[in-house]
């Protein structure tokens, strides 16, 4: 291998060798309805993401060779044993990823990397969550989780941390945070598959019970059962699949983490506040780098947010 000027062979490989940019492709994806659904399990819902994946990406179950499926509850499932309880792959591997909100797609980073590094052909990254099964309000398992001796707080009573320092810092008001509501239940009037598919007023917003002051009831996303499947393979392969003309290709898949208790110690060390997301700042950087985005304000042309809270769209615009 010719190097340079300047270059030592290490780099080159490194450069060669380094991230699944233009690796991996989605041949196939699809998801259930998300809502209150009662009259189905994580089994069910699993298995029709699953199946209607496979449909889309015109291959047949026992073409997967592995899996990796995001569960963040232990009351949804445990372990890749998960996978083949549910969708029978003549015990394939599978393996679980547990990362917070962050789970399923983590475990759609896990199934590229197998893809990038050869190890496997087509793979399955998916995800699934039964929580109202549960009961309650909010999200449980706060009260197990965490720190042994500090308290942890609700979600809504984290992020309102964020909105009220957001507030004093930029000026942001609790109008600010209704306007991306009234987005977000316009998007979702549109779509089938949505929890929620009834516009909303700004006036609404602004008058909905408070939750976590600032956060009132639709700042706040609903607890929700569902489930999404994707299919990857390499680019090349993907040719001779049902999407052959119009496969994704995967460009990066970013991710970095930082403390679990922001409110005690912060993430980003002496200076750190309630204006940003330290670890969101650093996996975009991560993903822009190989991705080889320079100007994501000129390059990106849309862009979908995680809006656990009205506030982290903000955040994020």
């Amino acid at each position: 291998m010719s190097t340079r000027k300047g270059e030592t062979l290490k780099e080159v490989i490194k450069m060669v060798r380094h991230g699944i940019k233009d690796k991996v492709a989605i041949i196939g994806c699809d998801m259930t309805k998300y809502g209150e659904l009662w009259d189905k399990s994580q089994y069910d819902l699993l298995f029709e993401a699953f199946q209607s994946a496979i449909k889309d990406a015109g291959i047949k179950k026992d073409e997967v060779d592995a899996s990796w499926i995001g569960i963040f509850y232990y009351f949804t499932g445990l372990s890749g044993a998960m996978v083949e309880d549910i969708l029978k792959l003549d015990g394939k591997p599978a393996t679980r990823v547990e990362n917070y909100c962050a789970s399923g797609m983590d475990a759609f980073r896990n199934a590229c990397f197998a893809v990038a590094s050869g190890a496997y052909d087509v793979v399955l990254a998916c995800g699934v969550e039964k929580l109202m099964d549960e009961g309650g309000s909010g999200l449980p398992g706060f009260s197990q989780f965490g720190h042994p001796l500090y308290p942890t707080p609700s979600a809504p009573a984290m992020f309102s941390m964020a909105a009220t320092r957001c507030f004093h810092e930029f000026g942001w008001t609790k109008e600010d945070l209704a306007r991306v509501a009234v987005k977000n239940h316009d998007n979702g009037s549109h779509h089938p598959k949505a929890h929620f598919r009834s516009p909303i007023t700004i006036e609404a917003a602004m008058k909905a019970p408070m939750i976590a002051d600032p956060l009132g009831r639709f700042d706040c996303c609903a607890m929700s059962d569902g489930a999404a499947a994707l299919i990857l393979t390499t680019p090349e392969l993907a040719e001779s699949y049902a999407h052959a003309d119009d496969y994704v290709v995967v460009k990066a898949n970013a991710i970095s983490a930082h403390t679990n208790f922001p409110w005690y110690v912060p993430p980003g060390g002496p200076g750190a506040d309630f204006t940003a997301f330290p670890s969101t700042v650093k996996a975009a950087k991560y993903a822009y780098q190989e991705a080889g985005i320079t100007n994501p304000r000129k390059e990106i042309d849309a862009a979908e947010v995680h809006d656990c809270f009205t506030i982290t769209v903000d955040y994020l615009a």
